[in-house]
């Protein structure tokens, strides 16, 4: 029996993003700056309080509490898990509206004794909707939030909007949408040839196109809508696993001339699920060939964890790590 030929076992190959189930799963990034924390608290608790309200004096659960507290009480969020691992001198924290089990979510990242990061020019923003934007803005700063951009639409537009800061200097949109049911909507990265991304991100592209053949097909996303504004000198590419009101999208944004971009050390990664991360790892080795990026990490598990993942790098250097779907499920159940 003839075996099929490179192209035709790749075109079968590009078939699977499209019956793969993936959803995006969580944004990792590092948290630091345990000196301005610690003042910030002290200054606007007495000492009693800060006993009464923490449980501890413990500098590292000192810090990681109020930083969970900004985004509970701030954004609405809650603590689902979180995990302190000594010997790698590091602690993290999954937050969202829901559990992780079906609900994007953040991680946040302590690294024992690393007090800054620079978040770089490349990443742009996580993005939250809220049915008001108006009274998420009043909260969040009659907590001591700071407001980077008030609400209100753009002029010609409809959408209200606003920007908020954490404490760790990571901004967030605020958009005012209907109901949803997932509330943590955006990420948006920066990037060099808009063009590009969207090849390499999206999914339905032609088999018969010889040049771009699989660059559609790295994580079988759908591109949902673009926005080009030569009044702000900038365009956009919404894209995702479904449409953008039901869940969370990837916002690519392209500054006219703009072609790179540093990517700093505090934006980590965004972890996207699969039911088989030795073929989708295939996948996305054929489309960095064409493209540009590559794997940097192999797939297989995790030691001591036994996670099954693997990771890459688009062209423009942002990382994605795809998670085996079942393996994920299993861990959140053992913690």
């Amino acid at each position: 029996m003839a075996e099929a030929s490179p192209a035709v076992a790749n075109a079968e190959l590009l078939e699977w993003p499209k019956k793969d189930k993936r959803r995006f799963l969580h944004a990792v990034y590092r948290v630091g700056d345990l000196d301005r924390t610690i003042k910030y608290v002290f200054n606007t608790l007495t000492a009693p309080d800060v006993v009464d309200y923490f449980g501890c004096l413990d500098v590292l659960t000192f810090f990681c509490t109020f930083v969970f507290r900004y985004y509970t009480e701030c954004f609405g969020m809650e603590l689902l898990r979180k995990r302190d691992v000594p010997e790698e001198k590091y602690s993290n924290a999954f937050l969202g509206f829901g559990p992780e089990q079906s609900y994007f979510v953040v991680e946040l990242t302590y690294n024992y004794g690393v007090t800054s990061y620079d978040i770089g020019t490349g990443f742009g923003h996580l993005a939250i909707a809220t049915e008001d934007v108006y009274k998420m803005v009043e909260n969040i700063r009659a907590k001591g939030g700071n407001v980077t951009r008030e609400p209100g639409p753009l002029k010609g537009m409809t959408t209200h909007f606003a920007f908020v800061k954490d404490p760790d200097g990571y901004i967030f949109e605020l958009i005012q949408r209907g109901p949803t049911p997932e509330p943590l909507c955006q990420v948006m990265l920066r990037v060099g040839d808009l063009g590009r991304s969207i090849k390499f991100y999206e999914k339905d592209l032609p088999l018969n196109d010889v040049v771009l053949v699989g660059s559609l097909q790295a994580l079988g996303m759908k591109l949902l809508r673009t926005i080009d504004s030569p009044e702000l000198k900038c365009a956009l590419a919404m894209l995702g696993y479904a449409e953008e009101d039901q869940t969370t999208v990837l916002e690519l944004a392209y500054s006219y001339g703009v072609t790179e971009y540093t990517k700093g050390n505090a934006y980590a990664q965004v972890a996207i699920s699969t039911d088989d991360v030795y073929k989708s790892a295939e996948v996305v080795n054929l489309v960095t060939q064409e493209l540009g990026g590559k794997i940097t990490r192999q797939p297989g598990p995790i030691p001591g964890l036994n996670t099954k993942i693997t990771s890459f790098v688009d062209p423009d250097g942002w990382k994605t790590v795809l998670v085996d779907n079942e393996d994920f499920l299993k861990e959140l159940q053992s913690e």
